[in-house]
This record gives C-alpha cells, structure tokens and sequence, in this order.
C-alpha cells in the first residue's frame, strides 16, 4: 500500500489518500481500493484513474460509525445502507486513517448541524434595509470566521482525546517493557513500543498544526470582529431611536385626527360641547394609552426589524390583558352559554379495552396433521384453532388502518410527488404487525361482515364483507372525513411448501384523495411463514409494489428484500423511488417494513459504472437529509401472551350495541377462542362449517334449476381459499349485500364495489336484510 500523499493526519475539510484493501465477497475477498476522503465524504475507486469519472462508492462521514476491528482492520457503517470493511497494511497505517476519518466526522456532524441551524442563528432580515450590502457582507463574513474558528476548537479537542487515548497506550507498553526480561519476547515488546510511539507522534503534529492554524485565525480576524461588532451595536441603536419616533409621531398624528373630529362634531352640536371638551380635557393617561393602541396592528408592520414585530406583538398582548375586562362586561352573557353548550354536545369517547384473556398454553402433534398435507392449499387442510388468532381475516384486512394518520397527512399535501411518499409508506406500515403474528385468521363464513366506526377518534368508518367463497373474496370500503378514501377486494392464494408456506395476496387497492382528486393503486406483496414443521416460526416479506397515482402519472417502485444469511444489508429492508411521468426521480424511500421508513429529496441523479459481474449501471442520487415519514408504534405491555397484538387489534373483537347480525364479533367459535375455550371453539368451528356447505348446497340447487344447461359443482368447505382465476363464474347466483360486482373504471377488473346503505342501516337499527350466518 503506498504512502498517503498528504500529511499523515489532516483536518477534515482536507483531502486524505491512498490504497486500502475493501472486502467484496466471500469468493474474491479483500481487493486493493483507491480511497478518497475528502469534505466529510469517503469514496473508492479501483484504480487511481477512476477519479475523473467514475465513483464505486461513497459514504457521508456525518451520519457513519468508526470501529477497529484489530490491529489491521476497522469498519464504517452509516447505519445498515452501506458499510465498508476495510484493512490497512500495518498498525500505523491504519491509526493514519482512524485519525483523518474521526476528524472529518466531527467536522461534517458540525457542518451539518450549523447548515440545519444557520437560518435561526443568524436571519438575513435582521440587518436593516438601510444599512445594504454593507451590513450583509460584513454579517456573513462573521459568520463564516465563526464556523471556521470553531471547527479549528473541534479539531483540537478532537486530537486531544486521541493524545490522551495514545499517551496512555504508550505509557502502559513502557510499563511493560520496564518489567520484561531480556528474552526473546523483547524484541516484539520493543516494536510495540516504537510503533506506538510513531502513532503519538502523528497525533502530535495533527495536535500541533490544528493549533497553529487556530492560533493563525484568530489573530487575523480579531481586530475585523470588533470593527464589526461595533458597527452592530451602532446600527441597532440608530434603528431602534428611528422606530421610537415613528412610533411617537403615529401617536401624535392619532391622536390630531381624533381631536380635529371632536371639534367638528363640537360645532354641530353645541349642546354637546361643554361634556366633549371636558372629557378631552380630563382625560388620563390610561385613556390615552388606549386610544394610541386602538389601531396598533398598522404602524407595527412599518418596521423591517423582525425583533421589533415580535416586541410590538408582546406589548399588544399586553394591552388586550387589561383591555379584556371591559370586553367581557359587554358579552358576559353569550360567554356563559359558550361554556355550557360544550358540555351538552360533546359525548365522551368510548374506552377501548387494552387486554383479551392469555393465550392457553395447549400442546398439538402438527406433523400428525402436517405429512399428508405438503402441496396442497392451505384453505383444503382442516385446521383447529389452535393454529389460529382470535381474529377474522375481514379484521385482519380492517388492521391495515393502524397507521390511517398517514393518510391523513397525504390529504393535506400540496405536492402530488410528496402526497406519494405517505401513500407508499401506508403501503407498507400494512406489514409491520406480521412480524410476530404467526398465528392464521378466521376465515369468513360467506355473507360475514365486520365494521370498524372510529369516526368520532380518528375520522374514518371501515366496511368490510365475504362477497365470494368460491373464490373467497372479501371486499373493503372506507371512508374518512379528513378527505379520503380507501377500497380493495382481496383474495388470497396460498401453498403449503413442506417447510415453509407461501401467501399470496392478489387484488388491487385503490386510495382516492377527494381535494386534489389523486387516484392511486397497489398491490401487496408476497408472505412467506418459514419453519413450518421444526424450528420457531417466522416471517417474511419479499416482493415488489408500483405504487402508481392515475391522475398525474407518478410511480413509485418499492422493492422489499427477502431476507438472506448471506446478506450484508439489514434485515426487512425496503427501497423505493418517487419518480414523475417522464421517469424522473424526485424522492428515495429506506427503512425496514417493521420499523420505520424515511424519505429524502433527490437533488442529482446519475448512472455510475458497471456493478461488479453483473454488468448492471447503478443510479447515483444526491439527495438531501433523510426525513422520518413512518415509524412502527410499540406493542401494548404483555403483548407476547396475547398473540402479539397491537393496541388497534386487541380492540378488534370487543363486543360492540348496534352491529350488523353476521358481524365477526358476534361469531361463536371465535369469542370461545378468544375466552380460552378451544375445546368448545373447534366443535362449533365444525358446526359453521357443515351449516355453512348446506347452505352452499341449497343455492347450487336453486342455480341448477335455473340454469338448465349448467352442471352442478362439489360443494366445497368453508376453508377452501382462492382457485387460479379472479375471472371465473360464479358457482351460484349468492349476491353480496353491501357491495356489487361491476368493472372498475381503473384497471378494468371485475370487482365489489361498495353500494351503500349500511351506516343508514345501522342508525335506523334495521337488519331485515341480512342472512343468518352464525
């Protein structure tokens, strides 16, 4: 490895060089990388005539963590998106680098916190008007003198610690090297110490040059800050005695005007004049105060000073504090009223429960249940509860309302390309209760619904109902006054694979925003439940969703990661990028589909080189500091012998006046689950079952009879989940109740749509129409 070409410890805002073996993988391992570290950002190369043209990597030092590995090698990781395992050729050479990386990260954390704070330490606006370019220049010339004075301290802070750290290094090896005999192990001992000895003096002259440099500075703009700190002081002085009189001469002017008006309306009405003049003549200096205050919000917009708005702000809150008793005399009755109808309208909001029974610690042979079911669909093995939570899948589905906020926030965006970055962070804050959620959903009976009204808390009314069993379909409308709306038929697909099984959900979700009249559409992806037979259960997600918006054009791609042993990126990762009509990228999505996920703004894009043995060009985008858009709530207390519910779902199935008869809540097997009594739960499971296929039987005869020419089906079981086909005729004439079958004007689908109805249903307490199900 060849030599730096700069100083062996330089400040950050200098450039560092030189060869440094990257890990790649397990078959090539460590290759020989040209590293440039340079303004807080530290980028590779493999060769040195790369530099002009093409970039393998870069990774911003002000967000990234440092750490030694051993002697050789450290490590830099900016939290899960990059990471970089790298060797140095020796010891020294390694300290070298440690030594210019941890100041470049100082510097660049203070870089960018002084970028993020510069516009409320020092506002443009403070310098007045009158005072020009002079006063700017002068303002932003201290300014950066402070920024650069003060990276200098942080650069000697900085080398301090590492003198101390290295200092105590050396001293505890001469220690050692006091007590050692001459053996054989003298020699190591000796080296140790030199080497040592050579990384204290590489701190050293850091330490000493960051002083001189300080010490430099500070003598060249010392005489600078005092000229232009005084001409400060000058300036507000005068600023503040102008706007003193200007203040004084509205007054005057006020108060001329109000007596020029008295004396005319004195000559109309000489009965009048002796009380006017009187009270003019008499009048106080708290009268006085008032009347100049009377029309205050015009004359404090006459300054430019924002420190005088907000001075002339405080004192007119001030004034309207002693004002407000006579205010109050005048609407003393009204008041009273406003304090009492509040109580009367307002009813207080329903409790929500925060705990379900425990789940029973039941033992169960599955591979008994399991051998003779591989390749089969999940919906044709009949399943106990025990594989089950307490829980429809009509419930389930209503759970993706857990993070509605975000929704709520997309309604308000004025950027169509922002309102996409909620959307598809909703999309995928569907998945973050699966993490721990092994257990399977009731399926629902057919004609089975399920209500979720939380429009008094959080402003939205969910449907849900089984529109189809064969193939089972469950359709679902939401509609929210924060202005919009959310609609899907979903039906799932799954296959049991030996050790793992695989869900699949198909169908399409719809998200209309009713002010700007956006219509967006996606689909989910694919859920894998690994260990199936030996091991712990657990999930994954893995798949790609196109987020698309109709309207205006806009896409947003998001990729999630399946999970890999062999993988160095975190676990449950998803990406994404917002891009327009014309394919460019404006924002890039990050985060993990069970954590949280962040948005920032894409300044450049640009295509790099060839990805290794790929052959693939990688996008480059600059982009500015991510924003957290989503974060995944924490579980309630005691959430694992719950079935690892959220506080939305031990809320689901908590029996609720006034819903429809075929409600899930009012479902049998379930609730005797949920109570801890599966025995009965299983038996009663079966009896909805065998009710649920003669049901099926009698409509298929009443089909037939119909329809002569059309063959009669097997009846099949209330488990049976989705056939090949979303496209497929129905195998009787069962029609749904809510929700009617039409194209959709979007994608052209046949889907349920929802047609009205139940709310006014429920408020008129009437159900004549509904099918006895349980």
């Amino acid at each position: 490895m060849s030599e730096p070409k700069t100083p062996t410890a330089i400040p950050a805002g200098d450039t560092y060089k030189g060869w440094v073996f990257k890990w790649t993988n397990y078959i090539k391992g460590y290759q020989r990388r040209w590293f440039v570290l340079s303004n807080g950002l530290l980028s590779y190369y493999r060769t040195q005539a790369e530099m002009g043209h093409t970039c393998r990597g870069t990774i911003n030092l002000a967000t990234a963590t440092i750490t030694v590995d051993d002697a050789c090698n450290f490590v830099i990781s900016n939290g899960g998106a990059q990471t970089y395992h790298l060797k140095a050729s020796c010891e020294v050479e390694r300290q070298r680098w440690i030594t210019a990386l941890e100041l470049a990260k100082a510097k660049a954390a203070r870089m960018q916190a002084e970028s993020d704070d510069s516009g409320d330490d020092f506002p443009p606006s403070s310098v007045p008007v009158a005072h020009g370019q002079g006063g700017g220049s002068q303002n932003s010339e201290v300014q950066s003198a402070l920024r650069t004075l003060g990276s200098k301290v942080e650069d000697l802070s900085t080398c301090n610690d590492l003198i101390s750290k290295h200092g105590s290094a050396l001293q505890r090896s001469l220690s050692e090297l006091d007590s050692l005999r001459l053996t054989g192990e003298a020699g190591d001992k000796i080296r140790q110490v030199t080497e040592r000895a050579t990384l204290f003096r590489i701190t050293s002259n850091a330490m000493i040059n960051a002083c001189r440099d300080f010490l430099s500075l500070a003598q060249a703009h010392s005489k600078r800050w005092q000229k232009a700190l005084q001409a400060e002081r000058e300036q507000r002085v005068r600023l503040e005695e102008t706007l003193e009189q200007l203040a004084k001469q509205h007054n005057h002017l006020e108060r001329a005007f109000r007596g020029a008006a008295q004396a005319n309306a004195s000559a109309e009405n000489k009965s009048a004049v002796g009380p006017v003049k009187g009270e003019a003549s008499d009048e106080d200096d708290d009268n006085e105060f008032f009347d100049a205050m009377e029309e205050a919000p015009e004359f404090i917009t006459v300054p430019a000073d924002p420190q005088f708005h907000k001075r002339s702000s405080s004192n007119i809150s001030g004034f309207n504090s002693e004002m407000c008793p006579d205010d109050q005399s005048l609407n003393e009755e009204p008041l009273v009223m406003n304090q009492e109808s509040p109580s009367q309208e307002l009813v207080p909001l329903k409790k929500r429960r925060t705990r379900i029974p425990d789940k029973p610690n039941y033992s169960l042979n599955l591979w008994s249940i399991m051998k003779n079911c591989i390749g089969k669909e999940l919906s044709k093995i009949p399943m106990p509860v025990n594989f089950n939570e307490p829980i429809s899948m009509l419930q389930r589905l209503s759970e993706d309302l857990e993070y509605h906020e975000l929704l709520d926030k997309a309604a308000k965006c004025q950027s169509s390309l922002e309102q996409m970055c909620y959307v598809a962070a909703f999309s995928v804050s569907s998945y973050s209760t699966t993490v721990y959620r092994t257990g399977k959903p009731f399926n629902p009976l057919l004609g089975e619904t399920y209500e979720l009204d939380r429009q008094r808390e959080s402003g939205y009314r969910s449907l849900c109902e089984q529109v189809s069993h064969h193939p089972p379909a469950a359709a679902h409308h939401v509609i929210s006054d924060r202005g919009w709306t959310l609609r899907q038929e979903i039906t799932v697909a799954s296959k049991f694979r030996g050790k793992y099984l695989s869900i699949m959900p198909l169908g399409t979700i719809h998200a209309v925003f009713e002010k700007s009249n956006n219509h967006y559409t996606w689909k989910k992806v694919t859920t894998t439940v690994h260990n199936i037979i030996v091991g712990k259960l657990w999930i994954d997600q893995s798949g790609e969703i196109d987020v698309v918006n109709h309207t205006t054009g806009d896409r947003c791609h998001l990729k999630f990661a399946p999970y890999s042993y062999f993988s160095r990126d975190v676990a449950r990762k998803v990406t994404g990028v917002v891009m327009d009509k014309d394919g460019k990228a404006h924002y890039v999505l990050s985060g993990t589909w069970d954590e949280k996920m962040e948005f920032s703004r894409v300044m450049q894009s640009s295509r790099g080189g060839e990805n290794g043995t790929e052959g693939k060009q990688k996008t480059v985008y600059q982009t500015l500091k991510a924003r957290e858009v989503w974060r995944r709530n924490p579980l309630p207390e005691g959430a694992e012998t719950m079935y690892y519910f959220t506080a939305l779902a031990l809320t689901l199935n908590e029996p609720e006046e006034g819903i429809a008869p075929t409600d899930s809540r009012r479902r049998p097997d379930q609730r005797l689950m949920e109570e801890g009594r599966w025995e009965e739960a299983n038996a009663e499971k079966q009896r909805l079952e065998e009710k649920q296929r003669s049901a099926r039987r009698e409509r298929e005869k009443e089909a037939a009879s119909q329809r002569t020419s059309s063959q009669s089906e097997e009846a099949v079981d209330e488990d049976t989940l989705t056939d090949s086909s979303l496209k497929s005729a129905p195998h009787d004439n069962y029609q749904a109740l809510w929700f009617e079958r039409r194209e959709d004007p979007i994608t052209g689908e046949q889907v349920h749509i929802y047609r009205g109805g139940y709310w006014e249903a429920k408020d008129r307490g009437s159900w004549e129409g509904c099918p006895n199900i349980f």
